[in-house]
């Protein structure tokens, strides 16, 4: 009857276990490895009352194997996890899944049953060794008990290299799709590019811009630039990024006015596959697309109100999350932006939003309209007119002074760009040598002053003002033709020309 009573005890034991058993994945849930193994061993040492557990595997290939051990009593000269694997290996028969046997005691004195499983089919990913003291160890209950823990943490283990896969994989499709898109957008750039291989100038109000430009691009500040429609607004952003340590990264540019305002938020920040209708797939976004590298948003002003304030969760967090997705995305981007609107006012107006403003204008840049540049027209008539000679396999070597003069009168309201296609349109109808400006095309001035100068008044004036600044000193670096980025000698020559000379 006695032993009825203990083999009932003994089942109802080993059915509590086993419940306990089945809660350890509960307990493993996004734990790595060797945290998993050292709950098991745990959970064995406490359930059978053993002397030792021991743990060896392989967390990723090409890595030393990962060894663990628990100890019942902790002893001051216990042996390390290396040891006790050292002391084990000879004892493990891999032609077998599981033995048991007993050896001399590697965690203390005397003789220790033991009984071990590999992790898995494959004996190269590890192996769970338990050891005993008592000569019986282990009964046919405890067998079971160990097998299915061990079963346990094997399934465990395979779950978390699975996922482990999935991520893997995920971060290489991540990582293709971004190379994807950016290549795809670098050659739309490389294509469709109408930038003007240099900043094309000499005059003072540019070369303050120029001045500007080298003092912020070595920094991480925001840069505001604005200026009218045509000024060369992308030409100073490329040149803020050219001269900064981000050159060797991406480039990239959206203007915030070409695109439906439905459709700027996915724009900026991607889109899961589904995060709306015509998502077909995940899009890397301007954001993401600009790690580590700059991104310019062009005419900024046009960004609607509800949108500002993600805008600003970026620039001030370096986050954002894409549209359908709740994961947080981080990315190191600076932002240089531009408008030909007078953001300033409108957020006194309350149509942009004031904290956007600030934090956009932490280096503000102002670019002239081309009619406080006109010593500059001619440098860019003779340049536009090479290069779209050279497009369009033709000749042109000279531009008659009259229509220099007629182009320095015009006000441009176009700009720099307005000036570029006239040119372009002139190349097209010149059939010799000089370059044919259909000058009828251009409407009068309405500003009498601008029209009243012509090219040689104003370089007399420029010149004249250099000269006083100066007090008349020509030479050295306070000079003159240091003020005008000129030689000595080209200054004295241009004084002969213009008739200039010292008051008494």
């Amino acid at each position: 009857m006695h032993v009825e009573v203990e083999a009932v005890r003994r089942l109802k034991n080993c059915i509590n276990d086993l419940v306990s058993l089945l809660a350890l994945p509960a307990i493993w849930s996004e734990r790595e490895p060797p945290e998993v193994l050292g709950i098991l061993l745990d959970v064995l040492l406490r359930m059978l009352q053993l002397e030792f557990a021991y743990a060896r595997t392989v967390v990723s290939a090409g890595t030393p194997p990962t060894e663990i051990c628990r100890v019942a009593e902790q002893r001051e000269t216990a042996p390390t996890p290396e040891q006790v694997g050292l002391a084990l290996e000879p004892c493990l028969n891999r032609t077998s899944l599981r033995a048991a046997s007993v050896i001399s005691n590697p965690v203390g004195r005397g003789e220790a049953s033991i009984t071990y499983a590999w992790l898995g089919l494959d004996q190269k990913r590890g192996v769970v060794v338990a050891g005993s003291k008592r000569a019986d160890f282990p009964t046919d209950i405890e067998s079971l008990l160990f097998r299915t823990a061990v079963n346990q943490a094997v399934v465990e283990l395979q779950r978390a290299e699975v996922l482990a896969e999935r991520s893997r994989v995920a971060a290489v499709e991540q990582v293709n799709d971004q190379l994807t898109v950016e290549n795809s957008y670098l050659r739309q750039q490389l294509e469709s590019g109408r930038c003007w291989d240099e900043i094309v100038g000499q005059s003072m109000a540019l070369n303050n811009v120029l001045a500007l430009v080298e003092q912020v691009a070595p920094t991480k500040a925001s840069v505001l630039i604005e200026g009218e429609t045509g000024t060369g607004k992308e030409r100073i952003a490329r040149a803020v990024h050219r001269l900064s340590g981000r050159n060797e990264q991406a480039f990239v540019k959206l203007n915030c006015a070409a695109i439906p305002t439905g459709l700027l938020e996915a724009e900026l920040f991607g889109h899961e596959k589904g995060a709306f209708t015509g998502a077909v797939g995940r899009r890397i976004g301007r954001f993401e697309l600009a790690h580590r590298g700059t991104l310019f948003l062009d005419e900024v002003g046009e960004i609607p109100l509800e949108l500002q304030a993600k805008l600003l969760r970026v620039l001030q967090e370096q986050e954002f999350e894409r549209l359908g997705d709740s994961r947080t995305v981080r990315v190191d981007v600076r932002v240089v932006a531009a408008s030909n609107r007078d953001l300033a006012q409108m957020a006194q107006d309350g149509t942009f939003r004031s904290d956007l403003y600030y934090r956009l204008n932490v280096f503000p840049i102002t670019l002239p309209p081309l009619r406080e540049r006109i010593d500059d027209i001619p440098l860019l008539v003779r340049y536009f007119a090479d290069r779209h000679a050279r497009q369009y396999n033709k000749s042109i070597t000279s531009v008659g002074e009259d229509t220099i003069d007629a182009l320095c009168r015009y006000s441009w309201p176009g700009n720099v760009r307005e000036l570029a296609n006239l040119i372009e349109r002139s190349v097209i109808l010149s059939n010799g040598s000089t370059l044919k400006v259909p000058l009828g095309e251009l409407t009068p001035s309405s500003d009498t002053t601008v029209a009243s100068v012509t090219l040689k008044d104003f370089e007399r004036e420029h010149i004249l003002h250099a000269l006083n600044a100066s007090h008349w000193v020509i030479g050295g670096p306070s000079g003159a033709a240091a003020r005008l980025g000129m030689k000595r000698t080209s200054l004295q020559y241009k004084m002969q020309k213009l008739n200039i000379t010292r008051p008494a």
